[in-house]
């Protein structure tokens, strides 16, 4: 008998050491995250159907320093599924597109709260999701939305982005507007999470990320165009975090500064010296060493044709921006197939006089 109790009490310490050991590992591996996990929410490509209904100018326009959340109801419907609601609270998130005052729309940051009871509808486990709606115009949010699409085809340690119809609806008077297109983006956590990782909220220089991934991340800025970004500032770049042991991941989001969107409301800093967004800037830190290079280039070419298809097949584009988008991605193509020509583009950096290492701030922590 007191053999078996210590063996049993030896059990109990191995597996309590194991399920500690996996617990300190995946540190956002909770079991909302788990419901999150297995939510179908971004595994569709059907767009999504979206009612925001309440007095919806007030989140609308607030113009605040720090805007308030306020309380709206959320309904949806898709194919095979009945209407569903469920309250929420709403804000308008504090960046470029509110600010500036020259949008029709503020991005929204959507709460789930306790008594929003999302239990059995694609919301399950959803906690906050940025809900980026049309500045001037909602084929900006689809060109955006696929520039999400193509990151996801480099590497999963990119945010998922689901892309919906939206319609507003005032509580007084009972009306409403036209529908528009907006995307939803997958939870900064929630894709650490499901990279095995954590969100890392603290500054860094580029040079202390993870250098493969950092140069994958650099060349697709390049690639499409954007240079709204820095991981000094976390400007348009999270970090995730994968233990102590190793450098973070820089993530980026947010692309409608990009030439590959062409938004008539993009610029590039001023800092930089570009004529357009359409011009490309490779940025970052200096790598000497070009062979660093060579595996990231390889996984492109390998995509390239995947790429392609991703406009060429896309039904909610016109025939004149997937015409451009091609003649535009060609370039890219053609430079890195072309060694002097890469070597020469991706080590801007390193020329003391130029901008490719210049640091962008933007306008606000986001």
């Amino acid at each position: 008998m007191n053999n078996a109790y210590f063996l049993a009490r030896f059990a109990l310490v191995i597996v309590l050491v194991v399920e500690s050991f996996f617990c300190f590992a995946n540190p956002g591996l909770s079991s909302d995250t788990i419901t999150y996990l297995n939510s179908k929410l971004f595994e569709s490509v059907e767009i999504l159907e979206l009612t925001l209904s309440g007095q919806m100018q007030k989140p609308l326009h607030d113009q605040s320093e720090k805007p308030d959340y306020y309380p709206i109801t959320l309904s949806y419907s898709q194919k095979g599924d009945s209407l569903k609601s469920f309250p929420i609270e709403i804000k308008a998130r504090e960046n470029f597109r509110r600010l500036i005052g020259n949008c029709t729309y503020a991005p929204l940051m959507l709460k789930f709260g306790v008594q929003s009871n999302t239990e059995a509808s694609i919301f399950e486990g959803q906690k906050e999701l940025i809900l980026v709606m049309p500045c001037q115009g909602d084929e900006y949010v689809i060109r955006e939305w696929l520039v999400y699409k193509l990151y996801n085809l480099i590497t999963p340690l990119s945010f998922k982005a689901r892309l919906v119809k939206v319609y507003l609806k005032e509580e007084n008077p009972k009306k409403g507007t036209d529908p528009f297109f907006g995307n939803l983006l997958e939870n900064e956590g929630q894709m650490a999470a499901r990279n095995g990782g954590s969100i890392l909220k603290r500054n860094l220089k580029p040079y202390r990320t993870q250098e493969e991934e950092f140069i994958t991340m650099a060349v697709f800025e390049y690639m499409i165009g954007n240079t709204d970004w820095s991981v000094d500032y976390r400007q348009n770049i999270k970090l995730v975090s994968k233990g102590n042991t190793k450098l973070p991941y820089p993530v980026p989001y947010d692309f409608d500064h990009a030439g590959i969107v062409s938004a008539p409301y993009a610029n590039p800093p001023q800092k930089l010296m570009l004529k357009s967004v359409r011009e490309r800037r490779f940025r970052g830190y200096c790598i000497v060493d070009s062979n660093k290079f060579k595996p990231v280039i390889s996984k492109f070419q390998e995509l390239q044709k995947q790429i392609f298809a991703l406009y060429v097949e896309s039904l909610l584009v016109d025939k004149k921006y997937i015409q451009d988008t091609d003649a535009y991605l060609s370039e890219f193509f053609a430079t890195i197939g072309d060694e002097a020509e890469w070597q020469r583009e991706f080590s801007y950096p390193c020329d003391p006089n130029g901008t490719g290492n210049v640091v962008i701030k933007g306008l606000k922590s986001r």
